[in-house]
């Protein structure tokens, strides 16, 4: 195959012809021809149809154009191949896998105008992947002729004045390729289109994910002449996309810290790609954009087309270039913890040992402690940082840093004792190093600070182009007012947790000690504005306020609570949530009148509400019936969620959903420790919890399926779906309606959910 074949073997087909040609590495496979669609199109006399149904058609009327392609497709679909051509098919399946160790092939679409000098149609047909079975082949061979009449491919040719009986597709057949890394690269700097740089970008796992956008790769820039690396990116990258044997399906997987952050690809490797990138520009005599996968050491190119996007006349740069992650600087590290939240801060060393000593914390202050709880919140708004000496990844002083935006190292085991009060320490918190004294650093640019800290509208702009449209809502898991209005230039759907705990001890004294004292306005007016500040800045955007969920040891910490608080040996199963309503309404009564001043004398009725910590249905109903009666009702614009959190709501949650309310939150920080019997702050036990746990999961699926049953929406806001790229799948793929996340993986977040619908309809397609 070569480009004098394009008209039978299409562009792709004849591309990778000519990798061979060139002497590049290529996955071995065939090609079904153009010939043989046209024929299959011919035996089906389904020419006439297909001129039919376009004729009059109007492609910018989109919901029109859908419709037809639709239509279109089924037509093909329901055709049938000749058995000359199923035969022929078939046998060079065989053939091709006949001495291989893997049976799993692409099936690949190559359309007979792709990937032109002028033009690239790319990406406006089907790829099949990880087929396996010479019936399955021939099945999806179909498919990607039917694909050749996508919406987007119609509408394609159509601005592009191309006929559509012109234009032919052949299919090529490629053994897989389950790539460790993968990646593109480009012969020409496409930014700067300067022609004497080669750019890398590379990343672990299929390269779907980077092609598609929905991980950050790395980039590397080479000097063409000399082959020197001129300047890399290494990105972070959380999760990675590989092939499971078990279910036959692609899945997401978290990576490791260290693979997070560690250059993807060797320099050698580096070095391979650029020269055998070099050779394929020569040998097309153009600037080429090349697609490439590593499987056990091996390269493969999986695809090359002419770069159509490079700019004429525009001179190079020298300025231009990528920054470099921060580096610091030479020092062994005194502490070493979790890394909980990013950032590298300088400060003086100040430790509470619990929070009747918050004001010893200053502005600027480093502080540090065994560990936190809500109480501890104020002085860990004024802490330049925090290090605690027990915990992890999903520990109170982990979530709050995070939300927070303050860097964080959690788990060290002895930063209390080790560390002296006054002195200066430097706190790493993306890799949980503690370091004596101030640590000189770059500047800190990393794709997940840029992505988190935005600050101007013209930010805000730019982040909307490139952030996906998902079908799964996004919300933000929020508590702290003042940081409200940056958390809504996010491009997010409102805020799906917004926690009570923060407002309430931004006060400082225990409420029912203000009820004694006659000063409940004092409280109503604090908890109003707080509200305000989310609802205000988020509007329309939905704002769900989850009431108040202290724990008796929490709330005997604010001023007069231990006068109120009863002592609890184990206060996480203890006097909280809806059992404190029902039981004690007073406060409750108090927040109510917050949230309707909120509602109905400021007009923000985007402000809805979420009850936590539901045991019973009994109990639910009366905290519904004390909101009645203080005039909060379920109405259409009141929406009234619970938190899914203790195995009772799992077990009757179809009881809970023929309650009045309108959906569930699923709230895995405490539904983990409650299924497995676990406390996640025990350093002992804590390598036992685990979001991840099949019982767990298991628990979610049977929530989200009842909750379908009975139409109410179905969230998660607890750690695991802003720590585990799974959790979020397994959430979208069972069919839930949101997942909220911290603010600081919000886009990641939107990219991955793009990631996995978008599989899931190609999956639904290859299946239909």
């Amino acid at each position: 195959m070569s480009r004098r074949d394009i008209a039978e073997v299409g562009g792709k087909g004849a591309n990778l012809g000519e990798l061979i040609s060139a002497g590049i590495p290529v996955p071995n496979g065939f090609v079904v021809t153009s010939s043989a669609y046209r024929q299959f199109l011919k035996d089906n006399n389904l020419v006439p149809k297909i001129k039919k149904i376009l004729s009059d058609l109007d492609v910018e009327k989109s919901d029109i154009l859908s419709k037809k392609a639709l239509e279109i497709q089924k037509l093909i679909l329901s055709g049938k191949m000749s058995d000359i051509l199923v035969s022929e098919i078939k046998d060079a399946y065989e053939a091709l896998v006949v001495r291989s160790a893997s049976k799993l092939v692409a099936i690949r679409s190559s359309a007979t105008a792709e990937d032109l000098p002028s033009a690239s149609f790319a990406g406006q047909q089907k790829t099949f992947l990880n087929v396996t079975g010479a019936e399955q082949v021939v099945v999806n061979v179909q498919k990607a002729f039917a694909s050749l009449f996508e919406a987007r491919a119609i509408y394609y040719r159509s601005i592009n004045h191309f006929d559509h009986f012109q234009v032919a597709l052949a299919s090529p057949v490629q053994q897989m390729v389950q790539a460790d890394k993968s990646g593109i690269l480009f012969t020409v700097n496409p930014l700067t289109s300067n022609e004497d740089e080669l750019v890398i970008e590379a990343g672990l796992g299929l390269g779907e994910t980077i092609v598609s956008g929905s991980v950050n790769p790395d980039q590397y820039i080479i000097d063409k002449a000399s082959f020197r690396i001129k300047d890399q990116h290494i990105a972070k990258q959380a999760w990675k996309m590989v092939y499971d044997l078990a279910t036959g399906k692609n899945v997401h997987l978290n990576l490791t810290v260290a693979e997070q952050t560690t250059q993807k690809i060797s320099n050698e490797e580096i070095l391979q790609l650029a020269r055998l990138g070099l050779k394929i520009e020569n040998y097309y005599r153009f600037p080429q954009d090349t697609e490439w996968a590593i499987q056990s050491g091996r390269l493969f190119f999986v695809q090359s087309r002419t770069i159509t996007t490079l700019k004429k006349s525009v001179q190079p740069k020298s300025d231009v270039g990528i920054p470099e992650n921060t580096k610091i600087s030479s020092g062994e590290p005194l502490l070493k913890g979790i890394p909980a939240s990013i950032g590298t801060v300088t400060g003086k060393v100040k430790i509470i040992h619990s929070p009747a000593e918050n004001n010893d914390i200053q502005v600027g202050d480093i502080l540090v402690a065994e560990m936190t709880n809500p109480s501890f919140v104020p002085a860990m708004k004024r802490a330049t940082a925090i290090v605690t000496d027990s915990g992890g990844m999903t520990s109170h002083a982990a979530i709050v840093s995070r939300e927070l935006g303050k860097p964080a190292v959690v788990g060290t085991g002895q930063a209390t004792h080790q560390l002296k009060d006054g002195e200066e320490i430097t706190v790493d918190g993306a890799r949980g190093y503690i370091y004596r004294g101030k640590i000189e650093s770059q500047t800190i640019i990393d794709e997940h600070i840029v992505e988190s800290q935005i600050s101007t509208p013209n930010d805000i702009s730019i982040l909307r182009d490139v952030v996906p449209v998902t079908g799964t809502i996004v919300y933000l898991n929020l508590a702290e007012p003042a940081g409200a209005k940056e958390a809504s230039k996010l491009p997010v759907d409102g805020v799906g947790l917004l926690r009570a705990e923060f407002m309430i001890a931004e006060v400082g004294i225990h409420p029912q000690a203000l009820i004694a004292q006659k000063k409940e306005e004092e409280f109503v007016k604090s908890l109003t504005q707080g509200i305000f500040d989310f609802a205000s800045a988020f509007k329309p955007r939905p704002v769900i306020y989850r009431t108040t969920d202290f724990k008796t040891n929490e709330y005997s910490g604010l001023t007069g609570g231990e006068k109120f608080e009863p002592k609890e040996e184990n206060p996480m199963i203890g006097f909280r949530g809806a059992n404190r309503y029902v039981t004690n309404p007073e406060v409750f009564k108090l927040e109510i009148e917050a949230l309707k001043r909120v509602r109905e004398k400021f007009n923000l009725k985007n402000v809805h509400i979420m009850i936590p910590f539901v045991r019973t249905v009994d109990e639910l109903n009366k905290t519904l019936e004390i909101m009645k009666e203080n005039g909060l009702e379920r109405s259409k614009d009141l929406k009234i969620w619970i938190m899914v959190e203790v195995p009772s709501t799992v077990l009757l949650i179809d009881k809970f959903c023929q309650c009045e309310i309108d959906g569930v939150s699923i709230g895995t920080n405490d539904l983990t420790q409650l299924i497995l019997g676990v406390d996640r702050d025990n350093e002992k036990l804590s390598y036992q919890y685990d979001e991840r746990d099949p019982a767990v999961l298991m628990a979610i699926a049977r929530v989200i399926n009842v909750c379908k049953l009975y139409h109410k929406t179905i969230s998660i806001c607890g750690n695991a779906a802003s720590t585990y790229p799974e959790i979020v799948d397994f959430m979208v793929r069972h069919g839930a309606t949101s997942v909220s996340v911290s603010a600081d993986v919000a886009i990641q977040t939107k990219k991955l959910i793009a990631s996995i619908e978008k599989k899931i309809l190609l999956e639904h397609q290859c299946g239909a």
